[in-house]
């Protein structure tokens, strides 16, 4: 399987982000009206809706008293899943919970002057919605990364939705992912109609304030139309990652991680920028080699001819300016003292130091999230973290001396913009 290669100088950067086609790649215009007519659906007739499309989509025929995940599933998927998984699964958990748990904010207080205070609260949300993919497998990682950081931001109510399998099951690894996790509630059901059921509530579904998780693109749509109704993490797309390696790097690591994200999604991306023509030829041939070993063959054939290439570079500072006009999902720095690099990387998801920091390592185990923004958002969006589950609220106290020392100020600032009721709200306080 052979991928692109690009000679670049740094005019060319815009153009061959351009070219490459890592933006847009998911149009919603065709579906637009499928999703919306499963919304609508889902919000005038509830339970009804939701058993009809997972039904249609899923094959399984799930009844409303049948949706709810029971204790005893649960038990049964613990006793059966293998223990070296499980032991691994809550080493991940814990790596996960210790990251999350430092980011925690705990809100302040400021004295203004005498009298005054002011200062911000922080709460949690009441009711978090996780949304776990079924697809082609079963994702644990995904259930850890999402359920994790709402339980340490404090979330009482965390509520997990899946895709049932066609004989109306779960499978064992992610009820047990969710156990260990601490999610409270798992519902079988997916696709738009789980998004649906969250964000407007159902009698057998909980309404949520917040929606969080991946999806494919009509999972992604229907969060994009339920914002507002509720909130949503971020809108994600197709994986992908960016490698900057100088000639100390592994060609042969080097092709592994980018087959490791070329095998999500037919339309995944996995571009190298390298400064060694020695480095690009070798990376090129361990693709094509390697590729023909794995089990996604039929993905990768697709992503590595479309979305997949090796550049050539002049230097690391050209190679650095594309990684922050790309804004990519995974950055990889395999370069000799890749901390020299990290203050000059603005744009970024996740960022992984030298050879022996693989990309894989975050998606499992090390413990900052794998929920990360894509398609170049990660010129405004964060990674997914505790703040995405709490929200803050301002506090404000003046006592009688503090406000007379400004009531006429602010009554000024007021009137200025014809606002005199506001301008009266104060006056009258201190009227004789």
């Amino acid at each position: 399987m052979k991928c692109r290669r690009i000679n670049a100088q740094k005019e060319d950067l815009a153009k061959i982000c351009e070219d490459l086609g890592l933006r847009g790649k998911m149009e919603l215009g065709p579906i637009l009206d499928t999703v919306g007519a499963i919304l609508a659906d889902v919000r005038e007739n509830k339970d009804e809706a939701v058993r009809k499309y997972t039904l249609l989509f899923d094959k399984a025929d799930m009844t409303p008293d049948a949706i709810r995940v029971t204790p005893a599933e649960i038990e049964n998927a613990m006793a059966h899943i293998d223990k070296a998984l499980l032991t691994v699964m809550i080493q991940s958990a814990s790596n996960i919970r210790a990251f999350h748990e430092r980011q925690c904010e705990t809100g302040f207080t400021m004295d203004v002057a005498a009298g005054s205070q002011i200062g911000m609260v922080v709460r949690p949300l009441a009711v978090a919605g996780i949304y776990v993919p079924g697809g082609t497998a079963p994702l644990p990682s995904t259930v850890l990364m999402n359920v994790i950081p709402a339980k340490a931001a404090g979330v009482p109510r965390v509520v997990l939705c899946t895709p049932p399998r066609a004989d109306g099951t779960i499978a064992p690894v992610i009820l047990a992912a969710a156990q260990i996790a601490g999610a409270d509630e798992i519902y079988k059901v997916g696709g738009a109609q789980a998004i649906a059921a969250m964000a407007y509530g159902t009698p057998s579904i909980p309404r949520v304030d917040k929606v969080c998780g991946p999806g494919n693109i009509y999972v992604n749509t229907a969060k994009r139309l339920v914002f507002g109704q509720v909130d949503i993490d971020m809108f994600a797309g197709p994986s992908e990652i960016l490698i900057i390696a100088d000639g100390t790097a592994n060609p042969e690591f080097v092709a592994a991680d980018m087959l490791s994200q070329a095998e999500h999604d037919k339309i995944a991306s996995a571009i190298l920028l390298t400064t060694s023509q020695e480095m690009a030829i070798s990376v090129e041939q361990a693709i094509d080699r390697r590729s023909k070993l794995l089990e996604r063959r039929d993905i990768l054939e697709k992503s590595i001819a479309d979305y997949c290439a090796v550049v050539y570079v002049p230097d690391l500072d050209t190679a650095i300016d594309f990684a922050n006009e790309l804004a990519p999902e995974h950055l990889e720095l395999c370069v000799n003292n890749p901390e020299n690099y990290v203050s000059r990387i603005r744009n970024a998801g996740a960022i992984f130091l030298g050879n022996y920091t693989p990309e894989p390592l975050g998606d499992y185990f090390a413990g900052p999230n794998h929920t990360l923004p894509t398609s170049g958002t990660a010129r405004f969006f964060s990674p997914l973290c505790t703040g995405d589950f709490v929200k803050k609220m301002s506090v404000l106290r003046y006592n009688e001396a503090s406000l007379r020392d400004c009531y006429q100020n602010v009554a000024l600032f007021a009137e200025a913009e014809g606002l005199t009721g506001h301008a009266a709200a104060l006056r009258v306080r201190f009227e004789e």
